[in-house]
C-alpha cells in the first residue's frame, strides 16, 4: 500500500516578515548599527546632491533674473572659442567704451543696452561711513535687471552726467535710518552725489548684493574710477529669435570700431547657463556617485552582521528545518530581514537628508538647496539593492546548514 505524500503548505509573506521583525529585535544595538550606516549614506546622497542641485539652481537663478533675451560683452578675447567660467576674466589690449555701448544700441536687432563700470568706496552721510559696491550704468540697467524703486526715481535719462545716485534698500537703512534719504547729499570717495532713488529690497544678483550698492551715472563712475574701460555691457535683444543675430552682429561692429581686433568676448545668455549647467550637474553626479560609496561599506557591513547572526542562530535554524522548514524558506526569511533592515535605514537616511538639506537652506537662503528627485530615487533603490546582494550570502549559508549538525552545536 502506498502512503500518501502531504504537500507543504506554501509559506505565507505575512510569517516571514514576522520572523524577520523578531529577529531584527531580537538583537536591537546589531539593528541600530545596521540601520545607522545605510541612513548614513542615504543622507549624504541626499545632503550632497541637494547642494549641487541648490548651486545650479543658484546660477540660473542669477542669469533668468537678467531676463531671456541677453548677450553680454566682455572686455578680452577668450582663446577656446567659447565661454568658460575660468576664461571670463580676460585681459584686454582697447578699452570697452561708452561709445561701444552706445554704437551696439542702434543696431538694429538690439532693443537696448547698459554698460557697466564697478569699483568700490566710501558711502558717507552725516559722520555714518560704510564701504560700498559702487556700479556705474544707464538708465536701461533698471529695465534689464527689472529694478524697482521703493522711493525717487532712477537715473534720470535727460543727465547722464549729472552727480545723482540711486542707493539699495539696506543702504538707505543703515545711513539714513528712519530720515528720507531721496534728496539728500551722498560722499563718494572725494565726490559728492544726489540722492534721487531708493530700490526696493532685492537681495542677490550676479554676485552682489543689490540692497547694499550705490549707482550711478557710467560716465561720473568713470570719472570717479579714472578709467574709460567698462567692466562689461549688457545687450537687450529685441527677441528670443534674434539672440544669434544680435550676438553676430555685435561681434563685427566692435572688431570694426577696434580696428579689425578681435579684442572682445561675446557670449549669449544660454551659452552661460548652458555652460554652467553642465558643470554643476558634473559636480552634483559626482559628489552623488562618492556619497553612494558609503552605502557599498553600509552593504558590507549589513553582510558582516548578518553572518555573525546566522552562527548566533545556528541552533534555531537547525530547528526550524528539523520540523520540515525549506532551504529556500530560510533564504528568504533573511533576505527579508536584510531588505526591512536596508528599507528602514534608507528611510531613516532620506529623512535625516531631508533635514540636512532643510539646515542648508536656513542658513544659505540664496541657495535653494533641493535634492533631486532622480538622487532620492537612486538612493532609496541602491540601498535596498545593496541590502539585498550582501545579504545573499549570509541568507545562503543559512540555507546551507544541516539540521543535525545545527542542532548539535547549541
Amino acid at each position: 500500500m502506498r502512503g500518501r505524500v502531504t504537500a507543504r503548505a506554501p509559506v505565507k509573506a505575512s510569517d516571514t516578515l514576522h520572523f524577520a521583525l523578531r529577529a531584527a529585535t531580537a538583537y536591537p544595538l546589531r539593528t541600530t548599527l545596521m540601520m545607522l550606516a545605510m541612513a548614513i549614506g542615504v543622507a549624504a546622497v541626499v545632503v550632497l546632491t541637494a547642494l549641487g542641485e541648490g548651486a545650479r539652481r543658484y546660477v540660473i537663478n542669477e542669469f533668468s533674473a537678467l531676463g531671456s533675451n541677453l548677450v553680454i560683452v566682455l572686455p578680452g578675447r577668450s582663446q577656446t572659442g567659447g565661454f568658460s567660467p575660468i576664461n571670463a576674466i580676460t585681459n584686454t589690449p582697447r578699452d570697452l567704451t561708452l561709445e561701444d555701448a552706445q554704437a551696439l544700441a542702434r543696431l538694429p536687432m538690439v532693443k537696448r543696452t547698459a554698460p557697466i563700470a564697478v569699483g568700490t568706496s566710501e558711502a558717507v552721510w552725516r559722520g555714518r561711513l560704510r564701504d560700498v559696491t559702487i556700479v556705474g550704468t544707464t538708465p536701461d540697467y533698471a529695465r534689464m535687471r527689472r529694478l524697482e524703486i521703493a522711493q525717487g526715481r532712477f537715473l534720470p535719462e535727460e543727465a547722464p552726467h549729472a552727480a545723482v545716485a540711486v542707493i539699495g534698500a539696506k543702504l538707505q537703512s543703515e545711513l539714513f535710518g528712519a530720515e528720507p534719504a531721496v534728496g539728500q547729499i551722498l560722499r563718494l570717495g572725494d565726490r559728492r552725489v544726489r540722492v534721487v532713488g531708493v530700490l526696493a529690497p532685492f537681495g542677490q544678483g550676479l554676485g552682489m548684493n543689490v540692497d547694499e550698492i550705490v549707482i550711478i551715472p557710467a560716465a561720473v563712475a568713470q570719472a570717479m574710477f579714472n578709467s574709460n574701460t567698462l567692466f562689461r555691457i549688457l545687450i537687450e535683444a529685441s527677441e528670443r529669435e534674434a539672440l544669434g543675430a544680435a550676438k553676430t552682429a555685435a561681434e563685427a561692429l566692435l572688431k570694426m570700431r577696434h580696428d579689425g581686433e578681435e579684442d572682445v568676448t561675446v557670449i549669449t545668455q544660454d551659452a552661460v547657463l548652458t555652460t554652467f549647467d553642465r558643470i554643476l550637474s558634473a559636480l552634483t553626479y559626482g559628489v552623488a556617485a562618492i556619497a553612494a560609496v558609503s552605502l557599498a561599506v553600509a552593504g558590507i557591513l549589513v553582510m558582516n552582521v548578518m553572518l555573525v547572526a546566522v552562527t548566533q542562530r545556528t541552533a534555531e535554524i537547525g530547528l526550524l528545518k528539523a520540523l520540515g522548514a525549506e532551504s529556500r524558506t530560510i533564504r528568504r526569511a533573511f533576505l527579508a530581514e536584510a531588505a526591512l533592515l536596508s528599507l528602514v535605514g534608507a528611510v531613516a537616511g532620506f529623512l535625516l537628508g531631508e533635514m540636512g538639506a532643510w539646515a542648508l537652506r536656513s542658513f544659505l537662503p540664496m541657495l535653494p538647496a533641493q535634492a533631486p528627485i532622480w538622487a532620492i530615487v537612486a538612493s532609496l533603490f541602491t540601498a535596498l539593492a545593496t541590502g539585498l546582494t550582501f545579504g545573499m550570502l549570509p541568507a545562503r549559508r543559512a540555507a546551507q546548514l544541516d539540521p543535525v549538525t545545527a542542532l548539535m552545536r547549541h
